[in-house]
């Protein structure tokens, strides 16, 4: 656990130094969304914004076998299928799934280098 507050420390403020403010979980899930489904940055609908967070979870859980990505719409965004049922988890063993799977998403782009 501390390993993981550690690292989830560095990528934060890694993250807070680019863009003036400390990111958490949702606000990760919304930029690996937009990442994921290629779109510049713009003002997104609440819908958009609820679907580009759903991207990021499935693209994340894919790394755990939950998620395979199924196809891309005429518009470009993925949609993914479930591939195995996700154990029941309590609020925080999902946080710390969530923020383990972030820090080794951005680290798979060399971000830290």
């Amino acid at each position: 656990m501390e390993q993981l507050d550690f690292e989830w420390g560095k990528l934060t403020e890694k993250l807070r130094a680019q863009f003036d403010k400390k990111p958490d979980v949702d606000a990760l899930l919304f930029l690996i969304g937009i990442r994921e489904l290629g779109a510049m940055p713009r003002v997104f609908t609440k819908e958009e914004k609820q679907d580009l967070m759903h991207i990021a979870t499935c693209k994340l859980l894919s790394r755990n076998g939950f998620y395979e990505l199924e196809h891309l719409d005429q518009q470009g965004w993925p949609h993914w299928k479930p591939i195995k049922e996700l154990p029941s988890l309590t609020m925080k063993e999902q946080e710390i799934l969530l923020k383990e799977n972030i820090i080794e998403y951005f680290n798979d782009l060399d971000y830290f280098k």
